[in-house]
């Protein structure tokens, strides 16, 4: 089986099981299950810190752990989600310009942090908002189908007509056609949803290109860590795809930019 159909078949049993999880199972069940992965993915981005022991990587995924039990009991209660989510975007402005001037060295403490900063606030936001049974699944599921939409599109289309390379020195794979070819799926896939949600076509379609282009900087910090830790793929857990990391790279600083923009919009409150 070639890799391509191995994509296809992974990603339409994953898309089959949030379906499943987000709609016919509690909203316990979806954040039950989106702690499993996001901890898989803590486990994942140990790797990066190249520690010799299984033992070290385990205690990073246990810190992981307990600051995702602070984020729960905290978070919105006594501290703005809000206001996490501004101080994160600020951090992924920091990514930006890192890819922009990388290579450059990243010590194991940078990058054990860098790992706190892209994966809690983007689990505390998604898992914050399948809680909540009337909108938060169906949002959810907005959010992951226009990040999706932007790397399948990002893909095929880089593969076809690629030509001018984004960012050689982290992702030597990636183009702006391809870039270009992304925003244009992650804008029809969210204009669509936002018709199926009753919602204004015209702004979600623009906050999908917003939010598809946010996505790719997820993709590229990731690609940068596993450039500097020496690995190709953060896993192998996905046929085709590689490890959960490789899946929700994109979808981390995708949270807190749909997020905010969805509350000032008025479509949902954060």
């Amino acid at each position: 089986m070639n890799q391509l159909m191995q994509r296809v078949i992974t990603a339409v049993v994953l898309f089959a099981i949030v379906l499943f999880v987000f709609f016919r199972l509690p909203p316990a069940a979806g954040v039950i299950v989106m702690s499993l992965f996001t901890l898989l993915a803590a486990w994942e981005w140990s790797g990066f810190l190249r520690f010799d022991r299984a033992l070290l990587r385990g205690v990073y995924v246990l810190l992981v752990f307990c600051l995702m039990t602070l984020s729960w009991v905290l978070i919105p209660r006594y501290v703005s989600l809000q206001l996490v989510f501004i101080l994160i975007l600020l951090w992924w402005a920091v990514a930006f310009v890192w890819v922009l001037r990388y290579p450059t060295p990243i010590g194991r403490t940078a990058a054990a942090v860098c790992g706190l900063l892209v994966i809690i606030p983007a689990w505390t936001g998604l898992v914050k908002l399948l809680a909540r049974a009337d909108i938060g699944p169906a949002f959810v599921l907005l959010l992951l189908m226009t990040v999706w939409a932007a790397d399948v599109g990002a893909y095929f289309v880089g593969r076809r007509v690629g030509r001018v390379h984004l960012a050689p020195n982290v992702s030597p794979g990636k183009t702006w056609e391809g870039a270009a070819g992304g925003l244009f799926a992650a804008a029809a896939v969210a204009g669509s949803g936002a018709a199926l949600l009753g919602l204004s076509v015209g702004i979600t379609l623009t906050l999908g290109i917003f939010v598809g282009a946010i996505s790719i900087l997820g993709d590229l910090t990731v690609s940068m860590f596993k450039r500097s830790a020496g690995l190709k793929d953060s896993g192998q857990l996905f046929p085709g795809h590689g490890g959960v990391l490789d899946r929700l790279d994109s979808v981390t600083p995708a949270v807190p930019l749909f997020a905010l923009a969805a509350n000032w919009l008025g479509f949902f409150a954060i």
